[in-house]
């Protein structure tokens, strides 16, 4: 892959998408090819599995399902979109990947973690982002609730939202060259100056592995 594949992970309302556009900008400005999607959806056949999965009146979705959802969505947005925009040597930002099922279905709801990581594996082909951004900002359930309607996975318990993160901050324990977590700041601006300086430090170390392998 000649691009560079970065996500941003975090709970719901947390900005991802902001950021993620606000990365979008600057690097376009700095001359990268970029492209900006979300999971799951920004593909015809994602964007209907989005439909079913957040859609309230599918109470009676079992967990398996669920994830499996998640996971042909991610297949085919993988396939269609991440891989082929990598190849042409695109910086690529996504609004959650393969971390949101391990956190929301595993660690959330208790599924099989090993189980999950085996069937994403298979989904996006071994592809792993290059940089994880793990958005630091935890709203009480009741301040969500009151901002607008939730959706079928926003309405789940305090408790499972508190394992969620739990799990995204095993996660970034266990992988902490991949899985960089910011402090989310009331001021948007410094939030993004912080991610700036993550991806600028991960470009240079790129372009500089780079020099050395083509120089040997």
């Amino acid at each position: 892959m000649k691009g560079f594949f970065i996500t941003f992970e975090g709970p719901e309302k947390s900005g991802k998408s902001t950021q993620a556009r606000l990365l979008e900008s600057y690097l376009k400005g700095r001359g990268f090819k970029t492209v900006f999607i979300r999971e799951p959806g920004s593909t015809a056949i994602g964007e209907k599995i989005r439909r079913v999965l957040l859609d309230k009146k599918n109470d009676g979705m079992s967990l398996a399902a669920e994830m499996l959802l998640y996971s042909a969505a991610r297949a085919q947005l993988v396939s269609e979109v991440v891989s082929p925009a990598l190849k042409k040597g695109a910086v690529v930002l996504c609004d959650r990947f393969q971390d949101s099922t391990i956190a929301y279905q595993g660690y959330g709801c208790g599924m099989d973690t090993r189980a999950i990581i085996d069937v994403g594996r298979l989904a996006t082909q071994g592809l792993r982002p290059d940089l994880t951004l793990l958005l630091d900002f935890w709203q009480s359930r009741q301040h969500l609730r009151d901002e607008r309607a939730p959706d079928r996975i926003e309405m789940r318990s305090g408790a499972f939202h508190a394992r969620v993160k739990k799990g995204y901050f095993t996660l970034a324990r266990k992988d902490p060259a991949r899985i960089k977590i910011v402090r989310v700041q009331p001021d948007i601006s410094r939030t993004q100056q912080r991610i700036r300086e993550i991806v600028d430090q991960c470009l240079l170390k790129r372009s500089s592995d780079r020099k050395k392998r083509s120089s040997c």
